[in-house]
This record gives C-alpha cells, structure tokens and sequence, in this order.
C-alpha cells in the first residue's frame, strides 16, 4: 500500500518528464489574414484531408474566408459536391484503421485541444513546430519521426514541400539533407498558413466574438457612467 502511495504521488512528475521536452517555435501567422487563411484552406484541403476529417465544418464556412462559392467548388472541394456538406474524408474509419493501425483523429479543433490553460496560442505554437520537425528515420515503419512528438505514427505528407531532414545526433538539432520545392523561409509560411487556418477552423467566429466583446465592453462603460450620474441625480437630495 505505501509503494502504491508513493508511485501515485510521484506519477504526474513522472508523465511530465517523459513528455517531449523540444523547443516549441511561436506562431508568426495571425487569424486576421483572409489571404493566409485561404492559401491554408488549400494546404489543408490537398495535404489533410485525405487521412484526416474535418467534420464539424462545413464547406460553407469557407465562404467566410473571403472565397465564393465557385472558388470552393472548383478548387477546395474533392470529397463532396455539395457546399452545404461537412468536410468529411473519404476513406472509411475501419479502413483507415487497416492501414494505418489506428484512425486518424478529426482535426477540426486541434488547435485548441493542443493547447494549455490561460495560453490559447499554445496550440498553434505546438502545430507550427511540428509540422516543421519530420526527420528520416529508417526504424520507424513510415520511414519518418518527429522531435516534437516522438515515434509518431503519422508520415511527413509535406516532405515534398520541404524536403528531408535528418537528425544530428551530436547536436539534437535538424540538418536540411534533401531539399523540397519550397526554400526553408517559404516552407515555413506556408506552414503558418495551414497552421493558421487550423486556428481558424477551431472556431471561425472568433473574429466576431473578439470583435463583440469590445463592442460589450464599450457599451458596459457607457452604461455605467449613466448609471453613476442618475445615482448622483436620484439620492442628491438624501446626502
């Protein structure tokens, strides 16, 4: 019973120090941008959506993000034809977990889960790194690992855009081997696009609800300076 007391009370240490202990990058992207979060919509679309859904979002939103709705048709929309249908993906849950040894998981509000109490951004700052932290690694059955997230079962679908990268055992630290289609600085905003349209996805109208509370705020100050002033007005007479 004391050996049980004793491996409980030291457990969360424990998990918290074999958790991942990689530099994690800051985001350098901004929900704000339409023409960002649109050329991550097609980072997303062509790169994402073919392993992992989206859906509790609706090709319609993408209306939202400054598109029409021919644009999404034409060049964002592969899995449905209709705009009013959740970004599914195409292959079968049972099939996917055949393939891969277990289903891909929804990616609509990754951004948020990946983040921490009190540091919303902590979850694009997780995504921006990682996504950047592929390595060849020929022990691993996809051929590919990650310093962020070690032994991951995921491959690197943007190695061709990047290139491959090897890990410096001497240094931790990543060494370019291959290089992709993109230059490291265009590789990287474009990941910042994706990541930023995956901050976007988690909740498209936080814009609005920002936008929103400053409106609230603005008119809970004006309401409060009238109601101080009738105070004044109602109790003069009594002091």
């Amino acid at each position: 019973m004391k050996k049980f007391l004793i491996a409980l009370l030291f457990a969360p240490i424990m998990a918290f120090a074999s958790g991942s202990t990689a530099h994690i990058d800051k985001w350098p992207g901004s929900v704000s941008d339409k023409a960002s979060l649109q050329n991550g919509a097609k980072l997303f679309v062509n790169y994402c959506l073919n392993c992992h859904g989206a859906s509790y979002l609706r090709y319609k939103n993408l209306l939202d993000l400054g598109l029409t709705e021919q644009q999404v048709k034409e060049n964002l929309m592969f899995t449905s034809d209709k705009i009013g249908e959740l970004m599914r993906v195409a292959a079968r849950s049972d099939e996917q977990k055949l393939w891969f040894g277990a289903t891909p998981p929804d990616l609509t509000i990754v951004a948020r889960a990946r983040g921490e109490a009190g540091n919303a951004a902590a979850g694009a700052d997780w995504l921006y790194t990682y996504l950047r932290s592929f390595y060849r690694d020929e022990n691993r059955p996809t051929g590919w690992n990650n310093v962020v997230f070690e032994n991951v079962g995921m491959p690197h679908v943007l190695y061709g855009l990047q290139g491959q990268q090897v890990r410096n055992h001497e240094t931790h630290k990543l060494e370019l081997a291959v290089p992709g289609s993109m230059a490291p600085a265009e590789f990287d905003k474009s990941v910042s696009d994706l990541v930023g349209f995956m901050v976007w996805m988690a909740e498209p109208q936080q814009e609005f609800r920002r936008t929103l509370g400053f409106f609230v705020l603005g008119f809970l100050a004006v309401l409060f300076v009238v109601a101080y002033a009738l105070k004044k007005e109602y109790w003069k007479d009594i002091h």
